[in-house]
């Protein structure tokens, strides 16, 4: 029991503090900088949107507005077998010679309309967004400086979780995902970004690929497949979207073991991902999969605790134990203002997110897929 002790501890180490020191090191050592400069090229901007009529208009009036050139850019909208106000919306914005609207009466899924998309975008370069997050003014003029560089095929934007008036959120969700973009920082600073945030990301159009139908993370394949074409993904931290850093419990677990099944699917869409052929195998493995082994590393990490005799053992029990039922306890609301409220919901977001990893697991072992929807 001793080794199952250590090298889950190890395993958990690695994944949530090692990888991240690791690209730190790297980072400082084999810096890889990125040549920017204003670019006045055509973009297409491409959305998938099914019963989103509560935040359609807008994102429309928000893309309108944008600071780039009117006449550098279009946007594709396709509507996915909408059964709301969608399309009524949507039709109302297809008079303006910069919308694009393709409305499909029945729902086939958001990679084939991102293939309905893309295939009529006209750009050099396509930017991917999303229906509820809000962009800001100068964030694709900014995204667009990053293909200055040859090497880069993929700039992947920052989705900040909060408002702009009040600033980023801090705790729980909030302060997970900050954590998330200084890895996805230091990726980019040091090579290529494993995936990039589906809320805002560019890609050149000549390197982009059809994505099969069903596929979970397109913000993952498409800038995987873009790194496989030898072309660099990168983070640039300055375009920013923003989103609300709290949507509930029960549809944000259901988002994280949606992302999580995803994970899984991918190995099974594009098998190469566990080769030698990916170029970036090593932050796949270490960025995507590790976090898909934590739950079962935690289990017998505690399993090992119960077994083990001595002080260090002991001690490792108690701590675990008591992280887990700071976690719980959060999650029936601790009163606040609270210093332990705040670890509490930091516990409780890493349970949640590790409680998502096992349904995910135990999907991909069902055979049950994940569907898209709003």
């Amino acid at each position: 029991m001793t080794w199952v002790f250590w090298a889950s501890a190890l395993l958990i180490a690695y994944t949530y503090a090692g990888y991240m020191g690791w690209l730190w090191l790297r980072a400082r050592i084999r810096p890889w900088p990125v040549l920017r400069s204003q670019q006045q090229l055509f973009i297409s901007i491409v959305m998938v949107v099914r019963n989103e009529e509560q935040w359609i208009e807008a994102k429309l009036r928000n893309l309108l507005e944008l600071d780039y050139p009117q006449a550098l850019y279009q946007i594709v909208v396709v509507s996915d077998g909408s059964t709301d106000r969608t399309d009524a919306i949507l039709r109302q914005h297809a008079e303006d010679p910069r919308v694009q609207v393709v409305m499909n009466q029945l729902s086939r899924g958001k990679a084939s309309g991102l293939n309905d998309a893309t295939s009529l975008a006209a750009g050099d370069v396509v930017v991917f967004t999303d229906a509820r997050q809000k962009i800001e003014s100068g964030a694709v003029r900014l995204l667009v400086e990053n293909f200055a560089d040859p090497q880069v095929g993929c700039v992947s934007g920052a989705l900040m979780l909060g408002n702009p008036e009040s600033g980023e959120a801090y705790r729980g969700m909030g302060l997970y995902w900050r954590i998330e973009k200084k890895i996805r920082e230091l990726e980019s600073a040091s090579g290529s970004v494993v995936g990039s945030t589906g809320a805002l990301y560019a890609v050149r159009r000549n390197l982009l690929v059809p994505v099969p139908e069903g596929t979970i993370l397109d913000d993952v394949y498409i800038p995987m497949h873009v790194a496989r074409q030898e072309k660099r993904v990168i983070f640039d931290g300055r375009a920013r979207a923003w989103d609300s850093p709290n949507l509930g419990g029960g549809p944000e677990f259901s988002r994280k073991v949606r992302t999580l099944s995803g994970n899984y699917q991918l190995m099974q869409l594009a098998p190469w991902l566990i080769t030698s052929r990916n170029p970036l195998l090593w932050r796949f493995v270490s960025h995507k999969l590790l976090r898909l082994a934590v739950p079962f590393a935690l289990t017998a990490m505690l399993v090992a605790s119960l077994w083990l005799n001595g002080v260090v053992y002991r001690a490792a029990l108690v701590l675990q134990l008591a992280f887990y039922a700071l976690g719980l306890l959060a999650l029936v609301r601790l009163p606040k203002p609270s210093i332990i409220a705040g670890a509490g919901d930091a516990a409780a977001t890493f349970l949640l997110l590790n409680t998502a990893a096992v349904v995910a697991f135990a999907n991909f072992v069902a055979g049950r897929k994940p569907v898209w929807s709003r």
